[in-house]
């Protein structure tokens, strides 16, 4: 591997901005509109009414974002990447355009549902694209600059949704989701490679498509129920459906994840792993505000920025994480994202003390940022290796796009994990502040392990290749 890594100024240059640019805005405005609606719904709902519906609109968004990432890179082998992407942005559109006009909870719940069709759609497309638009030099860089998207939009999405609401316009925060996602549409044709089309692609894996949708349901209810066992059983049937897609998937036939997954001694199995053990680490910023306000007397504002120190530390890391290019590097920085991350949330939890004093809130931010940058440093390492996992342009297209299910996914399971800590604390904030955190950073750790691991089967299993063409018969002379 050569030890000079491209420049930022060759991804966002003349010959492969547009490929890079209108995939990352795609991912962004998904990423966004996660948190967005939370900010705007309370004004919504003294307009519109439904209260009692209130926590239903992240876990439909989060069921409809992981649902719509898995037929992504059928979509692409059918329509190509300007049809694909416009059919993303044009859902997204619609669903925000919904979610503008709603007279009252239910639409306002559809149109979310919409919306996390599109989000899905844009997420597993931004991913999928960068291996197949970009040259392989710029595939680090390009994933670097997808997956910062999410901790952009974890930032921007109560931000954005605090400013509307504070002027009482949160109708004219969709309108303004749907005017992005028609102004990135109006780009797709003349900046991305039209790709190729191979017809009809594999076949919906619909029973794949049933079990993890039933997981991410369950899940993300189990997040929402009231009394720690409840959302235990949740959780375990959540599980339990995990299990039966992968022992699914497992016996053949159509499939979300390419079949290099379930080889004996393939790296991916576990490359996937890691990187959920490192989306699992940013459920923590769903309760960081809470924590903020009523343990360090933050103001809601103030807590909600606070809570965006893990997705800004993401973001940042990526940037210099992306340049390094020498292997012992890459496979250092895998092994470390996981134990740099759990590191800081076991720092963070220590830190907590009931009416904490305003120089040891202080201390709390660059401890979640160095914890966000456990993430951004294996992150895009872990994407390209992910996608380098086969020779196989639609097996790669398919390993590509599972990245955006595999995170998603995770971010669901790890906010309703975290939602069953937070109520074992019962009445004890700080309780539950330490069980979140210190919970988080049992699970994350593991990532250490899996990436070990994945780096070790790496070493020793080949990249899955095409399989060979038939010769045709050519008549005896």
């Amino acid at each position: 591997m050569t030890s000079v890594p491209p420049s930022w100024r060759e991804l966002l240059g003349p010959e492969h901005a547009g490929a890079a640019i209108v995939p990352a805005a795609g991912v962004l405005v998904g990423a966004v509109n996660i948190y967005l609606a939370s900010s705007l719904l309370p004004t919504a709902v003294a307009e519109i009414g439904g209260a009692g519906f209130y926590a239903w609109n992240m876990t439909i968004y989060l069921v409809a974002m992981v649902v719509a990432t898995m037929p992504v890179s059928r979509l692409l082998t059918r329509w190509g990447n300007v049809g694909a992407y416009l059919l993303g942005f044009t859902v997204f559109l619609v669903g925000s355009l919904a979610c503008a006009v709603s007279p009252a909870m239910p639409v306002l719940l559809a149109g979310r549902g919409v919306q996390g069709l599109g989000a899905g759609l844009l997420s597993g497309l931004g991913f999928a694209v960068v291996r197949s638009a970009l040259p392989r030099r710029l595939w680090t860089r390009g994933n670097a600059l997808m997956s910062a998207m999410y901790g952009v939009g974890n930032f921007v999405g109560p931000a954005l949704g605090g400013l509307f609401a504070q002027f009482g316009g949160w109708r004219l925060a969709f309108v303004t989701m749907a005017a992005i996602a028609a102004v990135c549409a109006s780009f797709v044709r003349r900046v991305l490679p039209a790709g190729e089309r191979g017809g009809a692609g594999a076949p919906v894996p619909v029973v794949s498509l049933l079990l993890v949708t039933a997981a991410t349901a369950a899940v993300s209810v189990a997040g929402v129920l009231s009394g720690p066992l409840a959302m235990a059983v949740g959780v375990a049937v959540a599980l339990l459906l995990v299990v039966a897609f992968f022992a699914h998937e497992r016996r053949g036939g159509p499939r979300v994840f390419p079949r290099t997954t379930y080889r004996p001694g393939s790296p991916l199995k576990w490359l996937y792993l890691t990187l959920a053990l490192l989306a699992f680490g940013v459920a923590v910023e769903s309760f960081l505000p809470l924590f903020g306000q009523r343990l360090g007397g933050l103001a809601p504002a103030a807590a909600g920025f606070f809570g965006a120190a893990i997705s800004l530390g993401w973001s940042a890391a990526q940037i210099v994480s992306s340049s390094a290019v020498k292997d012992r590097t890459v496979l250092r920085s895998r092994v470390a994202g996981p134990l740099l991350l759990a590191s800081g949330l076991l720092v963070q939890g220590l830190l907590q003390r009931q009416d904490s004093p305003v120089w040891l809130v202080l201390v709390w931010v660059p401890v979640l940022f160095v914890a966000g940058a456990g993430i951004g440093l294996a992150y895009p390492h872990l994407s390209v290796a992910v996608m380098s996992s086969t020779r196989d342009p639609e097996e790669g297209g398919r390993a590509a796009a599972a990245i955006a299910t595999v995170t998603s996914l995770s971010i669901a399971f790890g906010t309703a994990i975290a939602g069953v800590l937070v109520n074992l604390g019962g009445a004890s904030v700080l309780d539950s502040a330490r069980y979140v955190l210190f919970g988080c950073a049992a699970v994350c750790a593991v990532g250490a392990v899996t990436a070990h691991t994945a780096a070790r089967l790496s070493r020793s299993a080949p990249a899955d290749r095409p399989a060979p063409r038939p010769v045709p018969p050519t008549d005896a002379s």
